[in-house]
């Protein structure tokens, strides 16, 4: 029990940084410098300002420079980020797998949240994990290296082979399969497909009918593959 709350703190201070990364990333920005800032009035923050979700409770959802009104992202990605910490705490069977678990979460997160935001699953993110989901399983902290091998090539194959045929999908979407692929393996990367495909079907429909939108309006499909890709993962990982 120690080992969970310990992981759901680090998850919040964890999930502060990913904010950071979600943020900068796509923009091509350094993720190191210069130093957090209101996007709004560039005001740096100060340590006070930076305490995941409590910061932000306390300003009331507001810069403290300007008043312009904080993103719910930032204290949502950091309460995510805690949770899933710390139900990768709760189901590792070792603390290698935990590592693992806690690695492929994190890129999962990240990559989903920036497809939400901008509609990119940028090359950054899934292929150094594809590289880390091979490593992993080489020094056998995961799968067999096969299991991964097949797992990227099962992954990356079908939707590549969906985005040439269909062209309504992008080369963002099989890399970010094919890193799940090397993380869990061919058959639960099935699953994931299959269950991203559900969710993102029904979610399609719902926010279609409630923004009376066309069928032709854009629609991330990396944040239900990472959905699938979590519930396979605890379930065959």
């Amino acid at each position: 029990m120690a080992l969970i709350w310990l992981l759901f703190s680090f998850g919040l201070v964890f999930g502060s940084f990913y904010n950071v990364l979600i943020y900068r990333i796509p923009k091509g920005k350094s993720i190191v410098f210069p130093r957090s800032q209101c996007p709004d009035c560039g005001h740096t923050l100060t340590a006070w300002e930076l305490i995941p979700v409590f910061s932000y409770l306390i300003q009331r959802g507001k810069c403290r420079s300007c008043g312009e009104k904080i993103s719910w992202e930032y204290p949502v990605v950091e309460l995510t980020t805690a949770v899933g910490f710390a139900v990768c705490a709760y189901t590792a069977g070792s603390l290698n797998q935990l590592a693992v678990r806690l690695v492929f979460f994190s890129l999962l997160l990240i990559a989903s949240v920036i497809d939400f935001k901008h509609k990119i699953l940028p090359n950054v993110i899934t292929i150094p994990g594809i590289i880390l989901g091979v490593l992993a399983a080489v020094i056998g902290w995961t799968i067999p290296l096969t299991e991964s091998l097949i797992g990227i090539f099962v992954g990356g194959g079908i939707l590549f082979v969906i985005a040439a045929i269909t062209r309504g999908m992008g080369m963002g979407d099989v890399k970010f399969l094919a890193m799940i692929g090397a993380f869990i393996g061919p058959l639960p990367t099935l699953g994931t497909l299959f269950l991203g495909s559900l969710f993102g079907s029904v979610s399609g429909i719902i926010y279609l009918a409630i923004t009376k939108q066309g069928r032709k309006t854009p629609i991330p499909f990396g944040p239900f593959l990472a959905l699938g890709a979590v519930v396979s993962a605890l379930y065959f990982f």
